[in-house]
């Protein structure tokens, strides 16, 4: 990593990509930031319009459009590119129009010289992430993916709702793929220290486990609500892609869950999975492997092997 600077170069100037940098413009993320779009005068325009809000921005920052060259000395390399998601389209469905685009962008991010994170959001997230491992036949903590770090978001959102808890005290992670077969291993969800199962039980009625399992419902399926109602989804990822960054640029070793390869953890190995996570300077520094149930277990291994399948069966 970069020590003079904090770099970052965004791949996909589209809705999902121009919503973190925005945010990331906001929080003052970093100090230069390169956009990188197949439809370069769409990149410039995005960088002159960004440029003339800095005058608002709490710090300065170097905005432009570049080319993958400029990836050479960069922290962090943010891939957003891909097709968009269609509604009532699954994730996993668009596995290979996605990955015949991430072709032709690895290969000449690595040709630069690039030598940091990849961080991937576009969707399948866990199996684009792998297709990037694969790719660029980079040390594997140094290729990670947003995972399900905004499905957590959105979990301990509707849980603080729920308990009337600020969400910044719910400790409660999705875990698995981040599509259908996502799942909430209800043994590990907290309140500060306190487990939520032990609330719901002495709450006498209350709060109640159902109540829950219904919320984690909302949460596998707020995507395609989202896409029914305006198409697509950008905002609530692009703050959790900065969220990230954030916590590499810092080196900070926080919690996140997410798109991880696993090397034994959960008895998984090879699969790129939503996890919680050591995230620092290094990128993905190591997997927090939690106690899981049986039954949360299965849930896991279930979800691997969606994701597992899907990957097999794709032509690279």
């Amino acid at each position: 990593m970069c020590n003079n600077k904090r770099k970052i170069v965004l791949v996909g100037a589209g809705m999902v990509g121009m919503s973190f940098a925005y945010s990331a413009l906001n929080r003052s993320l970093c100090d230069e930031m390169v956009l990188v779009d197949v439809n370069k005068r769409r990149a410039q325009g995005e960088a002159m319009d960004l440029n003339h809000g800095v005058a608002f921005a709490s710090s300065t920052m170097k905005i432009y459009a570049g080319e993958y060259a400029d990836c050479g000395d960069a922290d962090i390399v943010v891939i957003c590119a891909g097709v968009n998601q269609k509604p009532g389209e699954s994730r996993l469905e668009l596995l290979k129009r996605n990955a015949a685009v991430f072709q032709s962008i690895i290969e000449p991010v690595v040709r630069s010289g690039f030598g940091g994170v990849f961080l991937v959001a576009t969707n399948p997230v866990d199996i684009m992430t792998r297709v990037t491992y694969e790719l660029s036949g980079f040390n594997p903590n140094r290729v990670f993916g947003s995972g399900t770090t905004l499905d957590t978001a959105r979990l301990r959102y509707l849980l603080g709702e729920y308990f009337s808890v600020d969400p910044r005290n719910m400790h409660a992670y999705v875990m698995g793929e981040h599509g259908d077969s996502e799942f909430v291993p209800w043994s590990q969800a907290m309140i500060a220290t306190k487990s939520v199962l032990d609330v719901c039980g002495q709450s006498g009625g209350k709060y109640q486990i159902e109540e829950m399992q219904r919320l984690s419902g909302e949460v596998r399926d707020a995507a395609q609500r989202i896409i029914e109602a305006k198409n697509a989804t950008y905002y609530g990822i692009g703050m959790a892609l900065v969220r990230i960054c954030r916590a590499v640029l810092g080196d900070e070793n926080s919690v996140l869950t997410v798109s991880a390869r696993l090397r034994g953890e959960y008895g998984q190995k090879g699969v790129y999975a939503g996890v919680p996570c050591i995230v620092n300077g290094n990128g993905v520094d190591r997997v927090l492997e939690l106690q899981l149930t049986g039954e949360e277990r299965e849930q896991m291994d279930a979800s691997c092997r969606i994701l597992q399948e899907s990957y097999a069966g794709m032509e690279m």
